[in-house]
């Protein structure tokens, strides 16, 4: 099925539930949902621990995604506490290109009243795992 970004976003948005889950972690402040290459969407929420070792929403869609066997995403959705669309941390870019040689492929959402989107490999120039993929 082709989803909209419309329905993607509000996928995403109905994961927000801001919570404190103990004195150490927080989640759920922020959403994503990911479309995968074979039609299917996965979502995650963001974990924030004291530690620093929790995960942002797009990686733990990421981890649902690869979970259930899949790896390549089409269209990626963050949704912020605010309800406002976000973009992929540093971190985030880092991951998701290193998934598949195509990844850079990937449309992100960036305004949703605009219906304005980006690949990943505009926002991610000049990747240094570019030859890696290519000897593979």
């Amino acid at each position: 099925m082709n989803y909209t970004w419309k329905e993607l976003y509000d996928i995403a948005k109905a994961r927000l539930n801001p919570r404190e889950i103990s004195p150490f972690i927080e989640a759920g402040g922020v959403a994503a949902a990911i479309l995968t290459d074979k039609g299917n969407i996965y979502t995650g929420v963001c974990i924030d621990t004291a530690c620093s070792l929790g995960m942002c929403a797009e990686r733990n869609a990421i981890a649902n995604m690869i979970t259930n066997g899949e790896s390549k995403i089409v269209k990626l959705v963050c949704v912020m506490s605010d309800g406002s669309v976000g973009s992929p941390c540093g971190a985030c870019r880092e991951y998701l290109m290193q998934l598949d040689k195509n990844s850079g492929d990937m449309e992100i959402l960036v305004n949703l009243e605009e219906n304005r989107v980006v690949k990943l490999c505009e926002i991610v120039p000049d990747w240094w795992g570019t030859a890696r993929f290519q000897t593979s």
